[in-house]
């Protein structure tokens, strides 16, 4: 019997060496991605800055790859990512939240049926089938334009933000609910004054991950946003991103036009990981 006991232990301690092994091995791969797409990045992107200049690269407000001579600057392009991506924030985080809100502490079950099917389905609708919506409805109205575009990205982020803010507030626990109604708040005063600043850093992933969906869209916004590589005046002129000046142009780019695309890709990388490392700090911070 001790034998018999024995080889089980030994059997459950190989399996656990084995799925610690293959779980370091997915991180290692991972790791290992991210580091390849960083030298890929980097090697092709240093040429084109080193020619260019990294500050007339960055801050030129002129990108046109056919003149003689030739030039690259992506300001107009990076404030159009910005501009768009802020815009998108500002439209979908509020009707996430409060959507996520209401699935989760005032939908009734009936209703929840009907509502989180279709909120799941808005995340598998291709970006090209947003686009020809943003076509149909938003261009007549506004045109090709900033407001076009933070539009149709507001609500191409509603998915991400609704599911995992939901899922942050279910999390938290129904004591905190109890206790301010234990203390004479109403049901919606407990759930804005004690739920949802509990489930604070779930939401904040959910905005991070809808502003990361956001900045690397790049189907939808080439069918809207108006694809004018020049800084805009107004949210009711045309822009263009980085993602869709490299997919625009990458197609026929070659020599010093490619590689300053791939240095766009670059400037693209660093703004993904300038969000992540601010929401770390922010979820740091909260934590402490």
């Amino acid at each position: 019997m001790s034998k018999k006991l024995e080889l089980i232990m030994r059997a459950k301690i190989d399996g656990e060496i084995f799925a610690r092994s293959i779980f370091a091995l997915s991180a290692v791969i991972s790791i290992l991605a991210v580091a390849l797409i960083c030298v890929f990045l980097a090697a092709n992107s240093f040429p084109a800055l080193r020619e260019i200049g990294v500050l007339k690269f960055l801050f030129g407000t002129s990108w046109k790859p056919s003149d003689i001579p030739p030039s690259y600057g992506v300001l107009p392009m990076i404030l159009g990512s910005l501009y768009v991506t802020a815009g998108a924030v500002i439209i979908g985080v509020p009707i996430g939240v409060l959507t996520a809100v209401f699935l989760a502490k005032c939908c009734p079950k009936k209703i929840y049926k009907l509502i989180k099917p279709g909120v799941d389905l808005l995340a598998g609708i291709p970006s090209v089938v947003y686009g020809f919506f943003g076509m149909a409805i938003l261009l007549p109205v506004f045109g090709g334009s900033i407001i076009s575009a933070s539009i149709l990205l507001g609500i191409m982020i509603l998915p991400t933000v609704i599911g995992l803010s939901e899922a942050a507030l279910r999390a938290v626990p129904e004591s905190y609910y109890e206790g301010a109604l234990a203390l004479g708040a109403g049901h919606y005063r407990a759930t804005f004054a004690a739920v949802l600043p509990a489930a604070k850093s779930g939401i904040f992933a959910a905005v991070i991950l809808g502003i990361g969906r956001a900045i690397g869209e790049t189907m939808a916004v080439i069918m809207v946003a108006g694809n004018q590589a020049r800084i805009p005046s107004s949210i009711f002129k045309g822009v263009r991103t980085l993602t869709s000046n490299i997919v625009l142009e990458m197609g026929y780019a070659e020599g010093l036009h490619r590689q300053a695309l791939i240095a766009t890709g670059l400037v693209l990388f660093v703004f993904i990981l300038i969000i992540n490392l601010s929401f770390q700090a922010l979820k740091s911070r909260s934590k402490s």
